[in-house]
């Protein structure tokens, strides 16, 4: 149990770090996109500009594009520093006790550090079944921030206020009934953040394989044949596992393009959903999709485990190779 505890403090110092590298990058990699579309804008003619704005005011989804409030700053990205500051806020206040009773006499966890303590120790019993105890241990930080990260901001996105609160134009009697520009938006539902996630994981995956493998193991894992074989079939195979570890490569460069759209794609569509169905009887906007409230809350949660998933297994295909040596080699011993 006093494992444990250190395993959640660490863990949650961690989640830290993790999460400001997160919004750090997805800071970065947003500045180009919005640039794009402001020089896209400037450039548009006058008469295209005024057709887009009345299509907007009749447009009633989410655009593609988290709207922008200031500078580099949008919506989105003004969700995930909000959901981020929550979770450090939680992860230090869960783990103040553990931390300053680590030597101490073990006492029953209440309230948040029960909380910390059953989302960190399922996280990692789930992990180590998958992808096995050692590499657990070893990328156990990342993945399980990333599934808390990503929970959160899904479910951040379905409080009351988000996409509600902002600015709209109001129609020709003075009512305001839609918001074109929301002060808060689902953090996912902008491409940019699923993006940032997936680059900042295919980073991770690069630097876990070279420390598995090493760079030769690295470039073997993928290029080398399998199995034993002479002759002529020798050379048959080493070309065509040359021809495999080369669609192997196309396919382990798309990986982050899939995971940022996969989870993009979801809770995009499921916030325009909501969106939908409050305009289906404007008179019962409140309650004709509170059904689906509760469908989303489920897809915040898959998603967010998807996510981890598909990493995890990601990285236990490259770092497999590595393990079933060392079995081996214990065999031998």
């Amino acid at each position: 149990m006093i494992a444990l505890l250190h395993r959640c403090s660490t863990s949650a110092a961690t989640t830290a770090r993790i999460l400001a590298l997160i919004v750090a990058a997805f800071s970065f990699l947003a500045l180009p996109l919005r640039a794009t579309e402001e020089k896209h804008d400037a450039a548009a003619p006058a008469a295209h500009g005024a057709a887009h704005s009345a299509g907007a005011e009749e447009h009633h989804g989410l655009t593609p594009d988290a709207p922008k409030l200031s500078g580099f700053i949008n919506s989105s990205m003004l969700v995930t520093w909000i959901v981020a500051a929550g979770i450090i806020i939680l992860a230090q206040r869960a783990t103040r006790k553990i931390r300053a009773n680590a030597e101490a006499v073990y006492e029953a966890p209440t309230g948040a550090q029960n909380f910390w303590e059953f989302l960190v120790e399922g996280l990692s019993n789930f992990l180590e079944e998958i992808i096995g105890r050692d590499l657990a241990k070893k990328t156990f930080w990342f993945f399980a921030t990333v599934f808390i990260f990503i929970l959160f901001t899904n479910w951040f996105g379905l409080l009351p206020g988000v996409g509600t609160i902002g600015w709209g134009t109001p129609d020709a009697n003075g009512v305001l009934t839609h918001i074109t520009t929301p002060l808060f938006r689902g953090g996912n539902a902008d491409l940019n953040m699923t993006f940032a996630i997936s680059s900042i994981f295919f980073v991770m995956w690069v630097v876990w394989a070279l420390q598995f493998n090493g760079p030769v193991g690295f470039v073997k894992h993928l290029f080398a044949p399998k199995g034993e074989s002479q002759g002529g079939m020798k050379v048959m195979l080493i070309v065509v596992f040359l021809a495999v570890g080369v669609l192997e490569v196309i396919s382990i460069a798309f990986r982050p393009v899939s995971l940022s759209f996969r989870l993009f794609g979801n809770i995009f569509a499921g916030e325009n959903l909501l969106e939908s169905m409050q305009q289906v009887i404007p008179a019962l906007g409140w309650l004709v999709p509170l059904p689906f409230y509760f469908m989303e809350l489920l897809v915040g949660l898959v998603q967010a485990l998807v996510f981890m998933l598909l990493t995890a297994v990601f990285t236990l295909l490259i770092c497999s190779h590595d393990e079933e040596h060392h079995e081996e080699g214990h065999a031998h011993h």
